[in-house]
């Protein structure tokens, strides 16, 4: 059985939930840099059925030196047959560098897509350099796989799987919350018929748009035809830097009452959520994959995505499961909400076509993607660390 290292910052449940299916079908390490998310309030997970290595405990200061040999040692005493890397942030470079001080294959595990970000000349090239020292990698879908056969992988060397949910544990546990919705409701707080959106409240996730797109939403159904029971709330989970300004918005545009922001919930409660909702809706201007939105389908929701989102194109069917907007296109999200909250749309229908798409996107596709990648690293031989290489990953290791 192969033995596997796979290097994250922090094991939330996404990724525990991908490493225990990989954990049935090889010898699996996971090493978690710090015990503790940077951008999740997550709750630790104590048991795992799987090898874990933490390298940095809460509250403990970190430096890059000592990062890259309590790496090295981890992977050193483990001896695994190769390593997998997170894309290439700081955690993802000194992995490589690790490995490569080793003798190690590599699998780079990438959801980043060409159009997240205005790219640089010299950024891109250095990126080349560095997918140059991988011998695999392993992606979200379409567009993901699209940029790293750009940055240099053979297309034969990259496989699909990288971003999925648990789809079983989220349809369940929805399922349940939607047969005793009443009560659900009750308990929560939450309005009959609501969006939902599930975000970070930062730049990126477009929340004031989104509230924007609400308010006229608001304005065009209060008195519409087509939605004779008229205008649903909006339900807003998460938090972050935003909220003041969120908050102040929602009082000017005098939606106080109608649309709800009850914090950060933990994975447990994220169901109830998803059950008790009437569609999802994600309008990041900026957004690798947006796991969020596996969680939706997978609990049965009809989905509206911004086309930033780099899961538009493998996970929304138009008008079979959900619609794609433009980002910065207020007034068409507005329309949107309009027509999926509509009497004549079959939310039902949508929302089974949901969960047959996301079908395909399971922790099982993780671990097959995973474990294809892995025999395509280890049949090659290992890129030795140059010295202009070495350069260039200390270059990386620093804001360029």
């Amino acid at each position: 059985m192969r033995k596997i290292a796979v290097i994250f910052d922090n094991l939330g449940p996404y990724h525990i939930a991908r490493l225990s299916a990989a954990s049935r079908r090889c010898e699996l390490l996971a090493i978690e840099i710090g015990a503790i998310s940077a951008q999740y309030a997550w709750r630790p997970t104590e048991t795992v059925p799987f090898k874990r290595a933490t390298l940095f405990e809460a509250g403990e200061r970190r430096d890059q030196r000592t990062l890259f040999h309590r790496l090295r040692t981890a992977l050193s005493k483990q001896n695994p047959d190769l390593v997998v890397v997170p894309g290439w942030n700081y955690t993802a470079i000194d992995g490589v560098r690790a490995a490569k001080a080793l003798g190690k294959p590599i699998v780079v595990m990438s959801e980043s897509q060409e159009k997240d970000f205005k790219r640089n000349a010299l950024k891109e090239w250095i990126k080349r350099r560095y997918v140059g020292l991988c011998d695999a990698g392993l992606v979200g879908g379409t567009p993901q796989r699209s940029y790293l056969q750009k940055l240099g992988m053979p297309s034969g060397l990259i496989y699909t799987g990288y971003d999925v949910v648990d789809n079983s544990y989220f349809s369940a546990a929805s399922d349940l919350a939607r047969d005793a919705a009443a009560s659900a409701q009750a308990r929560l707080a939450m309005p009959e018929k609501f969006f939902l959106a599930s975000a970070r409240f930062i730049e990126k996730k477009n929340l004031p748009g989104l509230i924007s797109a609400y308010a006229i939403y608001r304005r065009m159904t209060l008195t519409s035809v087509v939605v004779p029971q008229g205008p649903w709330q909006l339900v807003i989970l998460g938090d972050g830097e935003l909220r003041p300004k969120l908050e102040a918005m929602v009082e000017k545009l005098e939606l106080s009452g109608f649309v709800h922001m009850p914090g950060f919930k933990q994975y447990d409660e994220l169901p109830n959520y998803y059950g008790l909702a009437g569609a999802f809706v994600h309008a990041s201007t900026t957004e690798q994959w947006g796991l969020v939105v596996n969680e939706a389908m997978a609990c049965g929701l009809p989905v509206i995505v911004s086309d930033a989102c780099g899961c538009v194109i493998d996970l929304v069917e138009i008008g079979r499961n959900g619609y794609v907007f433009s980002s910065e296109d207020v007034n068409g999200l507005a329309s949107l909400l309009r027509q999926i909250s509509s009497e004549g749309c079959d939310r039902e229908a949508m929302g089974r076509a949901s969960r047959q798409i996301i079908d395909r996107w399971t922790p099982d596709a993780f671990a097959d993607g995973l474990m294809k990648a892995a025999e395509s690293a280890l049949v090659r031989s290992p890129v030795p660390l140059s010295r202009p290489d070495q350069v260039i990953l200390w270059i990386m290791r620093r804001p360029i």
